[in-house]
């Protein structure tokens, strides 16, 4: 608030209660402008940070306006910086910012400056919850196994972190053990209404992760970004944003009894896909809302990266201020939070039809006509009724190789291959469950779906029925509240006895560490080349992700992940077949074990209470003996080890200087990369296990490690020199130059097929600049730095595609890797492009945002694409070389 007696709206100012001076804010509704009640809750959120931001510099009088002008301005390309007011960061991305804020202080003082400068102005939360894994289950002393594993392979990581949260201000570390990053700021990190330095305004954040959108559920604006982006923001550079568009989605109706939230998310998904909602802002109202819970909402708002949207916004109202309640928050909070929000016209009621704003375009959903459903085999978007998951699955068996196509030989879709496991004699098939887990913040934050699983397992144990032993059960809860609860209901010792016992808390296989198979499971799936199945209560399943041998992935609720673990197969139809014969030889059908909405509620209401919450956060931040005692530098520059394969000094900043070079053209470029649709960041740049075979395992074996010692490619993003061995490194990578799946491509001039890594290499030694084409939707999936940070080592100088997941097309235009699309009608096929050519991209000196410039091939051809740097913000970002280039030189001016 320093900048407060420079700011145009200082008139605005005034306190909450004149008994309170010390809580000021601006006060929205004496601009009187009749446009700010019809603007949609999200975009006030906008305006207010605008307001109370502008300086005549960063932020401009005329954003102020750009803003409450959306109706008009909405349908326009025009540009605004948005100041979040916190960031929010786990510790697979969070490393890597570290480590880039370690190496710019470098820089910044080889420049001249004060490396001190490089250090986060606004509050910033890490929460380490990507580095456990489940290597330990169906024990009592599972977690404990887990949790000292996640600590020997990640100690030198947590040391780094440790450093970080000593040399940088404003930054705090959630140590491992505490839960899921989701799941914390919805019960503990959110504000809702933030009390700082005199001043009261809207909590709003962007985060590390794609997910960060689920604390919208809880009326906090909040969207995921690139790590690029957010080392950025937390230096004090505003988000550079179009103004978006803003869907209003209204919910009416009543679910079934029998419906869970996480079907109405997933049937929500599909349909905004089919909508269309990428780069735009979701707004959720109705008389449904009402009737859900904020876990509920923050369920529908955690998968917004899955139907594509920037943010899915739930608005405070009074459900809103009862779960901060229920969570322990303090009395005098909620009473600012609802004051506050209610003077500023932010407080919702949504059974009152006069407050709906205007919306770009309103679509809706009846909630009666929600069924039970799961989502795959290789997208969340793809959501099937689980009373067509058998038909569903066999179809996809045959179908061609594709999204919904495995190209099983029709002869073998029968197949059975008997194995041995513990003495036991099984058999596996096309469709058997290997991997069963509940797990993933999606569902675990939301106490309905955990005790609806916890129910379902006690009345299947009360009628015989068990779980598989080869089966990979686990549960990992997103905070220890969950455990709480699931105890003092009386329900975990029926979760264990089906194998559902607490493993760890934190992502796991949702994030795809899910840890070893059995190794007979394995051999079976590979004698039989079957399609195996995982089912988890994530918000993921992209083909490679949640583990190598599950090539078949389903998203399902909680209760599901177990029914079909009983079951033991996807390849069933609940209606009409049974379960499981109990032990008795009786049939049990699904309907007999399944738990209604008036059960669940009735527990929820007696063993969800606030001293839960209270008691679990109070310790979170030294709760962990081993962070505690865990020893770590406190020099405000690191020194870092060359032996160290975890964390390394990365070479981007290598040779900056204070002067820009003029932009250049792209000559004679290969094609190392030709994909299709659909190409995610776990296909660019894997977060699981680290193949054997692989690049990164060869750079690993040189440096003294064995395979027990790789850990993940997502606990390795702290060292340049194996993430770029790791890029495009997924086995389901699948490259039209082969046309089949796996981690290699052509070396053009030699025809020789090698893996990517040591194919850009080789170009690399010969001069030679890269490209990769691509179709629609490339870069969808995680908010993953690694994505662009890897193809930029690996020389590729731009991707030509015919759309882009906006986190993805950030983080190229952060790595100065440009990001060229398709004009309107053309495709790589009906330019008729191979991929085989040489290409040329003629960059002009001078540059607008979303210009059109030309590519020559050495063909002769000539065609047209449209140059993705949006604003004059991202232009100056390419002119720089990236993001931290700009910011390096910006901090190094004295």
């Amino acid at each position: 608030m320093s900048e407060a007696s420079k700011n145009p709206f200082q008139h605005l100012v005034e306190p909450l209660d004149p008994s309170t001076p010390d809580q000021r804010f601006y006060n929205l509704t004496k601009l009187a402008d009749p446009r700010y009640e019809r603007l949609p809750f999200s975009i006030r959120v906008l305006l207010e940070s605008a307001v109370r931001n502008c300086d005549e510099f960063l932020v401009k009088r005329s954003d102020v306006e750009s803003i409450l002008n959306w109706k008009v301005t909405q349908t326009q390309i025009v540009e605004v910086p948005f100041r979040p007011a916190r960031v929010i960061l786990q510790d697979f991305t969070g490393v890597p910012a570290v480590v880039d804020f370690a190496a710019m202080r470098d820089a910044v003082m080889k420049l001249g400056g004060d490396p001190e400068k490089i250090n986060p102005v606004c509050p910033a939360d890490l929460v380490i919850d990507h580095s456990i894994q489940v290597d330990f289950n169906r024990k009592s002393d599972s977690l404990q196994k887990n949790q000292d594993l996640e600590f020997d392979r990640n100690k030198e990581r947590f040391q780094f972190l440790k450093w970080g949260s000593k040399a940088f201000r404003n930054m705090r570390i959630i140590p491992p053990g505490s839960g899921i990053v989701h799941q914390v700021n919805l019960e503990y990190l959110a504000r809702v209404v933030f009390n700082y330095e005199g001043y009261l305004y809207p909590d709003s954040l962007v985060g590390t992760d794609s997910h960060t959108t689920m604390i919208d559920g809880l009326g906090v604006l909040g969207w995921g970004v690139g790590g690029i982006e957010a080392e950025a923001v937390m230096l004090g550079q505003p988000i550079s944003m179009v103004l978006p568009e803003v869907v209003g989605y209204k919910l009416f109706g009543t679910p079934d009894k029998l419906i869970t939230s996480t079907d109405i998310v997933l049937t929500v998904t599909k349909h905004l896909r089919q909508v269309g909602v990428v780069g735009k802002f979701v707004e959720f109202f109705g008389p449904g809302v009402a009737q859900l819970s904020i876990a509920d909402r923050a369920t529908i708002a955690n998968m917004c990266p899955e139907y594509g949207a920037t943010a899915a916004f739930f608005p405070v109202d009074e459900v809103s201020m009862q779960y901060l309640k229920q969570t322990g928050r303090e009395e005098d909070k909620l009473d600012y939070i609802t004051k506050y929000l209610k003077s500023v016209s932010m407080f919702r009621d949504y059974t009152d039809v006069s407050q709906d704003p205007d919306f770009t375009q309103v679509v809706e959903l009846d909630l009666t006509e929600v069924v039970p459903c799961c989502s795959g085999p290789k997208r969340p978007q793809d959501r099937i009724s689980v009373s067509d998951m058998k038909s569903d699955f066999e179809s996809c068996l045959g179908a061609k190789q594709g999204f919904k196509g495995f190209q099983i030989d029709p002869k073998s879709h029968d197949a059975v291959v008997p194995f041995e496991y513990n003495g036991n004699k099984y058999e596996l098939s096309h469709g058997s469950v290997v991997i069963s887990a509940i797990t993933s913040c999606t569902n675990t934050s939301n106490p309905s779906v955990m005790l609806g699983a916890g129910l379902l397992a006690k009345k299947a144990v009360e009628h015989g029925l068990s779980v598989k032993p080869y089966i990979k059960t686990s549960l990992s809860p997103g905070s220890g509240v969950v455990t709480y609860y699931l105890k003092e209901s009386g329900v975990m010792d029926y979760l264990f006895q089906l194998g559902f016992e607490v493993v760890g808390y934190g992502c796991m296989t949702c994030i795809g560490n899910s840890g070893p198979l059995p190794e007979p499971v394995v051999e079976a799936i590979s004698q039989g080349d079957l399609v195996a199945a995982g089912v988890l209560s994530g918000n993921r399943n992209f083909e490679g992700r949640v583990h190598p041998n599950t090539r078949a992935n389903y998203l399902a609720s909680p209760p599901l992940v177990i029914a079909y673990a009983i079951a033991g197969t996807v390849r069933i139809d609940f209606e009409t077949q049974p379960i499981a014969i109990n032990n008795e030889g009786k049939e049990v059908y699904l309907r007999d074990i399944w738990p209604t909405r008036e059960e669940i509620q009735a527990v929820e209401r007696t063993f969800v209470i606030p001293s839960m919450f209270k008691e679990v956060y109070e310790k979170i931040e030294n709760v962990n003996e081993r962070w505690n005692a865990l020893v770590a530098p406190s020099d405000k520059l690191y020194t870092w080890d060359p032996s160290s394969t975890y964390i390394k000094s990365p070479p981007f900043f290598e040779g900056l200087t204070m002067e820009l070079e003029p932009p250049r053209s792209i000559i004679n470029a290969h094609v190392l990369l030709n994909f299709g649709d659909s190409v995610t960041t776990d296909h660019i740049s894997p977060a699981g296990n680290i193949a054997r075979n692989s690049p990164a395992a060869r750079y690993l074996t040189s440096r003294g490690l064995t395979p027990r010692e790789f850990n993940s490619y997502g606990s390795r993003r702290g060292n340049d020199a194996i993430m770029a061995r790791g890029t495009f490194a997924n086995i389901r990578l699948f490259n039209k130059f082969l046309n089949k799946q796996a981690p290699q491509t052509i070396h053009l001039p030699t025809g020789e097929t090698m893996d990517v890594f040591d194919t850009a290499h080789r170009y690399q030694q010969s001069g030679v600049p890269l490209l990769v084409l691509a179709g629609k939707e490339y870069g969808s999936g995680s908010s993953r730095d690694w994505a662009a940070k890897g193809p930029f080592l690996l020389g590729i100088k731009a991707v030509l595609a015919e759309s882009y997941e906006r986190i993805h097309r950030s983080n190229l235009v952060g790595m100065g890797v440009i990001p060229l699309e398709y004009l309107p009608g053309d495709t790589a096929d009906s330019l008729g492009l191979t991929g085989r050519e040489r290409y040329t991209v003629v960059i002009p000196d001078k540059l607008t945002p979303r210009m059109k410039i030309d590519i020559k091939l050495d063909t002769g051809k000539t065609f047209q694409v449209l140059m993705r740097f949006d604003t004059d913000v991202e232009l100056t970002y390419f002119h720089n070389g990236g993001i931290l280039n700009y910011m390096i030189r910006k901090m190094s001016q004295n």
